[in-house]
């Protein structure tokens, strides 16, 4: 049975605000057990058409930037000091629900493999937010989430402009708007610090694979699923329909 969000460890990884966007080298079903230097590279043949390493650390990062992201939009609308700060808390919540149903629903039909963890380093977002109260919770939340969201932002628009895999362009397209909705919430706290969000999205720190890899799920471990609480309205939340598709059929590449 699907285990909630609320059930996700925590571990403290430093510095709350640096982030990266360095390729994931994530194990697949594909028995891909490392990225290569090159993303584009055929990993599978389809019948949504080709799937490349790019497509599929796509469908991982997602995955995992909803897994913390989720959370930190309940922790939101419970410690929120402002109707706009809990406000975004529930933009997150809703809208990471469906992106997380659109991955759940498509990794098997690419036989990806997709994390019941965020990254360290996500799962070291988190940790700050539980400890943080206050303004001090509203601040690091805002611009924490603004930083990330903005940069996720242009690796969709790649993704989206390149992909042959039609259930990957769904998934960005989904992405794309709902990640743009999560960018207005955030700037809509007038929390904003945007000399350091700027700095931070256009010189992003070189971390180290483990802090930016999310955990191989153990075999046989339930699917962690984000959910919409029950009486949480979804007014006014862009979410994208999920993905719907035909029956699989996957093909490894050669080479």
């Amino acid at each position: 049975m699907p285990i909630s969000r609320n059930t996700i460890g925590t571990v403290f990884v430093g510095g709350a605000l640096s982030v990266t966007l360095a390729a994931l080298a994530y194990p697949s079903m594909l028995g891909i057990q490392n990225t290569s230097s090159n993303p584009s590279r055929i990993i599978a043949n389809t019948q949504w058409g080709p799937l490349t390493e790019a497509d599929r650390n796509f469908v991982v990062f997602v995955r995992s930037a909803g897994l913390w992201e989720g959370p930190s939009g309940d922790l939101a609308m419970q410690k929120g000091t402002t109707a706009a700060v809990r406000e975004a808390g529930r933009h997150l919540v809703i809208g990471h629900a469906a992106l997380d149903a659109s991955c759940r629903k498509i990794a098997p039909e690419l036989n990806i493999t997709i994390p019941n963890q965020p990254t360290p380093q996500q799962q070291g977002f988190l940790a700050n937010f539980q400890s943080d109260t206050g303004k001090q919770f509203d601040t690091d939340f805002a611009n924490t989430l603004r930083i990330t969201h903005g940069s996720i932002f242009n690796t969709i628009a790649k993704i989206r402009s390149t992909t042959e895999n039609t259930l990957v362009r769904a998934l960005a397209d989904q992405a794309n708007d709902v990640v743009l909705d999560h960018i207005t919430q955030m700037e809509k706290t007038g929390l904003i610090n945007f000399n350091q969000v700027n700095f931070q999205e256009t010189t992003p720190p070189k971390l180290p694979a483990a802090q930016v890899t999310p955990p191989v799920p153990q075999p046989g471990a339930p699917m962690v699923t984000l959910t919409v609480p029950p009486g949480l309205s979804t007014s006014g939340v862009p979410t994208g329909p999920s993905t719907a598709s035909p029956a699989p059929s996957v093909t490894p590449a050669v080479g």
